[in-house]
């Protein structure tokens, strides 16, 4: 290789080096403590939800989930917290494993609302898992109070 081609390769080719990497991130989110399962995988998913849509049914995930809203508004709501809009910009995570995820659906009425979600799964476990009715009502006392009108 050439000194040249080393020099290239080193980012060190006599051009002025960037420092915009310096102030182009911007912290969105700190999530502490969270724990990955061993041996865990992880998944990251673009979801678009139509004018009022409720999204998913209440589920739970194995591991931890970190998502960021590109457009619209989510209905965002885990066990034991109230319910809330996190809109465009904004992000929301939830630790995984035995807390029930109530909504995740489009909070707007009249537009779409998309979010992108990076999700961990612990082996041999589905990366989301419904949950039914019947435990629905055991944990009804571990819900957050309802918004009123």
């Amino acid at each position: 290789m050439s000194d040249n081609q080393t020099a290239h390769v080193h980012g060190t080719d006599g051009h002025a080096e960037s420092k915009g990497w310096m102030t182009a991130a911007k912290m969105l989110q700190d999530a502490s403590p969270i724990t990955v399962p061993e041996g865990a995988s992880a998944m990251t998913i673009h979801v678009e939800w139509e004018p009022g849509d409720p999204g998913t049914p209440p589920h739970r995930h194995s591991g931890p989930a970190f998502g960021y809203v590109i457009k619209g508004a989510v209905r965002f709501e885990l066990e034991g917290e109230p319910e809330r809009v996190v809109e465009a910009g904004g992000t929301f995570w939830e630790a995984g494993g035995d807390v029930i995820h109530y909504q995740d659906g489009n909070a707007l009425t009249d537009g779409r609302t998309e979010f992108v979600v990076t999700m961990m799964c612990a082996p041999g476990k589905p990366m989301l898992e419904l949950v039914d009715e019947e435990e629905l009502a055991k944990r009804a006392h571990l819900r957050a109070p309802r918004p009123t009108a």
